[in-house]
């Protein structure tokens, strides 16, 4: 796997940097934004460098697809968000800060202000217990569904 040296998701992904873990499998890591704009915010990488769309491979861009979906509906079940806020920017213009691929899931409330990003560092006891509640909720709808991870 590619990895960047100064790229903090690359850290994290080589278990160098601290982040709140939620799932990972063999091309992708799940875990909390550490900036949250909403309780639950998380963030989905593939494990290799690639700093947008333009440069991430098919595989890798499905593999993050998968994902998003395996954890949105454990956020779904852990959660019970109204809404489900799924996006991606490529490049500073559209608001990237971090430039390693990323997808944003972020539960959504009706009446919340709507932002892409915030500066204000979540607080680490609530990503720890976002983290473990959707981690628990993978482990419940994997038992309860297989691979293809729908509740039954």
């Amino acid at each position: 796997m590619s990895h960047d040296k100064n790229c903090i998701f690359c850290a994290i992904a080589r278990d160098e940097a601290p982040a709140h873990r939620v799932l990972e499998d063999e091309q992708t890591l799940v875990f909390m934004d550490i900036f949250p704009v909403a309780d639950g915010h998380v963030l989905i990488v593939p494990k290799s460098h690639r700093e947008n769309l333009f440069e991430i491979t098919p595989e890798e861009m499905a593999a993050v697809a998968r994902m998003s979906r395996r954890v949105g509906l454990a956020m779904r079940h852990a959660l019970a968000p109204e809404g489900l806020m799924v996006f991606q920017l490529n490049g500073a213009a559209a608001g990237q800060t971090v430039f390693h691929y990323h997808m944003h899931l972020m539960p959504r409330r009706e009446g919340e202000a709507l932002a892409l990003h915030t500066r204000v560092p979540g607080d680490p006891t609530r990503l720890a217990e976002n983290a473990r509640r959707i981690a628990m909720s993978l482990e419940i709808l994997t038992d309860r569904a297989g691979s293809d991870q729908r509740p039954r």
